[in-house]
């Protein structure tokens, strides 16, 4: 029997605050436990939630980037369930009302194996506003168990997509692309390694060709994409290899393990009405007009895709190029800063055809140069120890023929190793590039008196000769003169 995979993702994206959800503490990753559990988080009597606006906006920049319907009037409501590190006894969160409604997301598929890449529509359900719990903690002490209430009410955006993936493949896709998004519209700073972007991912399989689902399981707080692939792969088999044995699934939540790749039961699934949702009688609906949508509109960049199609369109770039700098906002911002940087030092360029050329250099550096040292080091490139105005004022010398490409990788990693500015070093090195004719010239007449047999196997048609005369030219200058004026130069003496 063949059988297909159906996945859908719940995401826990955590909002980019300086506040938790209904109250003023700070949320700031790291800090030592239960310093910032305020009155609100720890659940003392009396204590009344108070709703943060900002939560509030990164909500509608989400539905708006969506392209989702953003409800005149949302509601909260009390999840209940009891938990050590749930205070409070329920979850103030969204139900039947939530503040975002369906939407939907294109993703772009990769090939693998014998099947060609693809894009896709996976729609999302709804999007809504809810508090985090805190965190059991064990081992800090031996034989024991604590709670940290740090986390406690830090501020979650919960987006649900449609069961419309069939492929882990598929999934992981919709999950970078989410985490690309909502990197790009500033609501998440997407680190998954501190819990800001965590998957649950439902999974169950059908026979191919039946409409009615399969009973799911859901997989829990994956934050890792890798991973991802891996729990859904694993489950799949295992439910596959369930059914076909004759046995049965069972609605259930599972952990990934990562030391032995497979899924293991936590606990049965609860259901919404185990929840015992109703709304929450301290916190009043959520109304949010068309003024409102329309503040935050005016205060969002634009999209990926809109940025995406200017770099092709408008400065020519690689497709590829164009796909990696909008990959992410972090790296999106070098770019413009770099590029910015070299406005303001004016490079001197002659047509929009150079100042194309520029933007694909300067691209390619980002993507390639500096991104290779990033992975080497490990580092983000907002940790990066070449600033983009130092990248600007190195590249502007490579435009304005003050050094060659070769002697710039030199520069780059002097700089990258914190020796100083790009002229200090191009003078500290002798990198300075000769471009002066007269120069070249006697460097090129010494070449072709040494080097009479390679002048006549050009003459006899040989092209690779000619070559060989540029490599001993560019030796002669120890690798100091101007490649091109090399070439054009040689070019018109071999022509008498």
């Amino acid at each position: 029997m063949e059988w297909e995979v159906v996945i859908g993702l719940e995401t826990h994206t955590q909002l980019r605050t300086k506040s938790k959800q209904f109250s003023g503490a700070s949320i700031t990753y790291g800090a030592q436990p239960n310093t910032q559990a305020d009155e609100v988080s720890v659940a003392l009597p009396g204590v009344l939630p108070v709703l943060n606006k900002q939560a509030v906006e990164c909500a509608i920049k989400f539905g708006l980037a969506i392209n989702a319907d953003i409800p005149a009037r949302s509601v909260f409501s009390r999840k209940n369930y009891f938990y050590p590190d749930l205070p409070k006894g329920y979850q103030i969160s969204q139900f039947e009302l939530p503040v975002v409604g369906k939407g939907a997301v294109t993703i772009q598929v990769p090939a693998v194996g014998k099947n060609a890449a693809y894009e896709k529509v996976i729609n999302i359900t709804r999007a809504h506003l809810e508090e985090d719990a805190g965190k059991s903690v064990h081992g800090a002490v031996e034989g024991m168990s604590g709670i940290d209430l740090n986390r406690a009410g830090t501020p979650l955006l919960e987006i649900v997509t449609e069961p419309d993936m069939r492929s882990a493949a598929e999934a992981v896709a919709y999950a970078k692309k989410l985490h690309e998004l909502v990197q790009w519209i500033d609501i998440c700073d997407g680190n998954m390694q501190e819990g800001s972007f965590r998957c649950d991912v439902n999974v169950s399989v059908r026979p191919k060709g039946q409409e009615k689902f399969g009973t799911r399981r859901e997989i829990k707080n994956l934050n890792s994409f890798k991973f991802m692939t891996q729990a859904i792969e694993y489950e799949t088999r295992w439910q596959i290899e369930t059914l076909e044995d004759g046995g049965t699934i069972q609605q259930a939540t599972v952990l990934f393990n990562p030391d032995t790749g497979e899924t293991k039961a936590m606990r049965s699934k609860e259901e919404a009405n185990d929840y015992r949702y109703f709304p929450d009688p301290d916190l009043l609906p959520l109304e949010v007009t068309a003024a409102d949508k329309a503040r935050v509109q005016a205060t969002m960049q634009k999209s990926q895709n809109e940025e995406y199609l200017r770099y092709v369109n408008d400065l020519n770039m690689f497709p590829d190029d164009a796909r990696a700098i909008t990959s992410s906002r972090q790296i999106y911002n070098y770019f413009e800063s770099v590029l910015a940087e070299l406005r303001k030092i004016a490079v001197p360029t002659a047509t929009q055809t150079q100042d194309n050329a520029n933007a694909k250099s300067v691209a390619n550096w980002v993507i390639n140069t500096l991104g290779s040292y990033l992975n080497k080091t490990n580092l983000d490139i907002s940790e990066s120890p070449v600033r983009p105005e130092q990248l600007a004022k190195m590249l502007s010398k490579i435009f304005d023929n003050t050094i060659s490409n070769n002697a710039a990788k030199q520069v780059f990693e002097a700089m990258w190793m914190g020796e100083g500015e790009a002229d200090a070093i191009i003078e500290a090195k002798g990198l300075k590039q000769e471009s002066d004719s007269g120069a070249i010239e006697a460097i090129l007449d010494e070449v072709l008196k040494a080097n009479p047999a390679m002048v006549e196997e050009f003459k006899a048609g040989k092209e690779k000769a000619f070559n060989a005369l540029v490599g001993q030219a560019m030796k002669a200058s120890k690798g100091k003169a101007n490649p091109a004026q090399v070439n054009d130069l040689l070019k018109k003496k071999l022509a008498f």
